[in-house]
């Protein structure tokens, strides 16, 4: 495997390294984080109250789990240069630096903040180097900035939508 290989289909290995950790963590600090959300901001009672549960933490992960796949085959098959890839790179790099930024804000930890500086930043570093010595032209999205943003969401409001509860319903 050459670097630009490791570039490539690394993205969704260390997108996974860097989960485990959110999969371990987002289910008991997200009670926290999402109780001190401002009132004005459009969150629902329940989440703010209680959470996410461990079934929107998985169905969520899952969920960003199968773009980052798709964007490591976009890579890989395009030798780094297709468009999904650079994107989600970009994208990658940034939610790194937002745990940190989280921790700092926050002053503790926040979910994800373990992993950012060492898996999520010097992948991203690496993976922008491989392709920078590989000649590979910048295709990326000039939207990243907003797809990132939308992407976690997308994400989450698909699974808060999958996961929450019912009304009971009289037969």
């Amino acid at each position: 495997m050459n670097r630009l290989d490791g570039a490539t289909a690394g993205l969704f290995v260390a997108w996974l390294a860097h989960d485990v950790e959110e999969l371990a963590t987002m289910r008991n600090t997200s009670r926290d984080i999402l109780g001190s959300v401002p009132k004005w901001a459009p969150l629902p009672d329940e989440l703010r109250r209680d959470g996410l549960s461990q079934a929107h933490v998985n169905l969520a992960i899952a969920i960003m789990g199968a773009g980052l796949a798709a964007a490591s085959l976009d890579g890989w098959r395009s030798g780094g240069q297709g468009r999904l890839y650079q994107t989600c790179l970009h994208a990658f790099g940034l939610h790194g630096l937002s745990h940190i930024a989280g921790a700092l804000v926050r002053r503790r930890y926040v979910t994800g903040v373990a992993t950012a500086p060492v898996i999520v930043l010097p992948f991203w570093l690496f993976a922008r180097r491989a392709l920078k010595a590989n000649q590979v032209r910048d295709t990326h999205s000039r939207l990243w900035p907003v797809i990132f943003l939308a992407s976690g969401a997308v994400a989450h409001g698909l699974a808060h939508w999958a996961t929450r509860r019912r009304p009971e319903r009289n037969q």
